[in-house]
């Protein structure tokens, strides 16, 4: 499975930003799709994740905030990102979990989100 991320760019605070990842290869053995962060000198850490059901589960620093979204048809997952914070400044990932795996199984390159006036 590749996973490809677009959409990072710069944001002024208050603003917001959609990011898009496309997915590709042996891609029905794919459940959860995600997105985690990663900020200079801190831990990758989760941001928001989405089934195959549509189940979704968020971070509690974005909950209200940020809004994630699958195309199962598409193969594409999206995160919508409001009312941004410069807290919110990371590398953001996305992920991709098989059926039946506690843990991520593939990653996609990174898209740089940088929040600031």
């Amino acid at each position: 499975v590749q996973l490809q991320a677009f959409g990072g760019g710069l944001v002024q605070p208050g603003g917001s930003l959609v990011l898009s990842c496309a997915a590709s290869g042996s891609v029905s053995s794919i459940n959860a799709l995600g997105w985690y962060r990663q900020a200079p000198g801190k831990q990758r850490e989760l941001v928001a994740t989405i089934t195959n059901s549509g189940s979704t589960n968020y971070a509690d620093g974005v909950k209200g905030r940020f809004s994630i979204s699958r195309d199962n048809a598409k193969n594409t997952v999206s995160l919508q990102m409001n009312s941004l914070k410069p807290e919110d400044t990371a590398v953001y990932y996305c992920g991709a979990k098989r059926w039946a795996s506690s843990i991520w199984n593939y990653w996609g390159q990174g898209t740089l989100v940088t929040v600031s006036s």
